[in-house]
């Protein structure tokens, strides 16, 4: 088994952006006038399920409307992405060098998250810059896996769309519902746990790190496969 391609999910993995998200959702409430608050503790639990939208409607009365728990969740991607483009989430640590000697390598880059398009180009664009899009070879996102994590759905559309096996791809979590798919694609995970799945079961993860700036980038390559 050799590494061809490494897959890197997005919240929580390449960034703590779950604060960014609370913070918006908080914010997003007040304006449509709840007085609604989730506290760091409501919101690890509420991670527990896949999705923002899955999230809301989990947590709001059953009779509001699936129309105002989209307008809801599309104004708290608007708030996110606009503390996004304003530089207040950064890339945890050793991503961005792993990336570099990723591509030095000529090892493939790519995107499996389940989160949306939107949230992805801005969190690339406010960390690397707009031309960083173009490292990934694959982006697959909400909009190509409508089945959320831990069903494998997304991982197999990226492998699909790259002509890659399982085997030759490694993923970069930070949750258990990211390695259970990412496994279930027959993919090998390094799981990188996040603040808020710090303490989520690592069965299934073939290396665990507290960030990726716990192994050199090269080193980390070589453990992985990469030639």
């Amino acid at each position: 088994m050799s590494l061809r391609l490494l897959l890197f999910d997005v919240d929580g993995t390449l960034a703590e952006t779950e604060e960014g998200h609370r913070a918006a959702w908080n914010a997003t409430f007040a304006h449509f006038g709840f007085d609604w608050h989730w506290d760091f503790n409501t919101y690890r639990d509420l991670l527990q399920i896949a999705g923002g939208a899955e999230r809301l409607r989990h947590f709001a009365p059953a009779d509001m409307s699936d129309e105002t728990i989209r307008a809801m969740h599309r104004a708290k991607n608007a708030r996110y992405r606009e503390a996004m483009a304003a530089g207040e989430i950064g890339l945890r640590p050793g991503v961005r060098q792993l990336i570099d000697a990723a591509r030095a390598r000529d090892v493939a880059l790519g995107i499996a998250t389940t989160t949306s398009r939107g949230n992805v180009e801005a969190l690339i664009e406010g960390t690397l810059g707009r031309a960083a899009l173009g490292w990934f070879s694959v982006i697959a996102c909400a909009e190509d896996a409508p089945e959320k994590k831990p069903d494998p759905q997304v991982y197999r559309v990226a492998l699909a769309r790259l002509g890659i096996e399982g085997a030759d791809a490694w993923a970069v979590e930070d949750s258990r519902n990211g390695i259970i798919a990412a496994v279930a694609a027959g993919i090998r995970v390094v799981l990188t746990p996040s603040l808020y799945m710090a303490g989520d079961d690592p069965r299934g993860a073939a290396l665990v790190l507290d960030d990726l700036a716990a192994v050199a980038p090269e080193e980390l390559l070589d453990q992985l496969g990469a030639g």
